[in-house]
C-alpha cells in the first residue's frame, strides 16, 4: 500500500523559513512526478510545485517562484519543499502528491497518491 507522510509543518512568523518533507513508502517514485499542493480553509486545493523524475525539471506556482524550492532524494524516496520568506497568506495545509506517470501538470486530478497533509501557519 502506498503511503505519503508529510512532516515539518508548524507555527512560523512572517519572514521565517521552513522545510517540509514527504516520505513515500510502498512504491518507488523515482520515475514519477511528485508535487506539493496546499489548501487553506474555504479554498480549493492549489498547486505549489512539482518535480519530474530525476529532478531535472521543476515547476512552481507564481506565488512560489523565488521563495520555494522543491527537491527530491530518490534514494530515500523523499521529496522536500523548502519555503523561505514565509507570508501569512502561505498559511494552509500542505499536501504531498505522487503521480503514476512521469509527466503531469498542475491539476490535483493528475496525481494518484496523496498524503494527509501538514499544517503551516504563518503569523504576521
Amino acid at each position: 500500500q502506498v503511503q505519503l507522510v508529510e512532516s515539518g509543518g508548524g507555527l512560523m512568523r512572517a519572514g521565517d523559513s521552513l522545510r517540509l518533507s514527504c516520505a513515500a513508502s510502498g512504491r518507488t517514485f523515482s520515475n514519477s512526478a511528485m508535487a506539493w499542493f496546499r489548501q487553506a480553509p474555504g479554498n480549493e486545493r492549489e498547486f505549489v510545485a512539482s518535480i519530474k523524475w530525476s529532478g531535472i525539471s521543476t515547476s512552481y506556482a507564481d506565488f512560489a517562484k523565488g521563495r520555494f524550492t522543491i527537491s527530491r532524494d530518490d534514494a530515500k524516496n523523499t521529496v522536500y519543499l523548502q519555503m523561505n520568506s514565509l507570508k501569512p497568506e502561505d498559511t494552509a495545509v500542505y499536501h504531498c502528491a505522487g503521480a503514476a506517470r512521469a509527466l503531469v501538470g498542475t491539476s490535483p486530478s493528475e496525481y494518484n497518491y496523496w498524503g494527509q497533509g501538514t499544517q503551516v501557519t504563518v503569523s504576521s
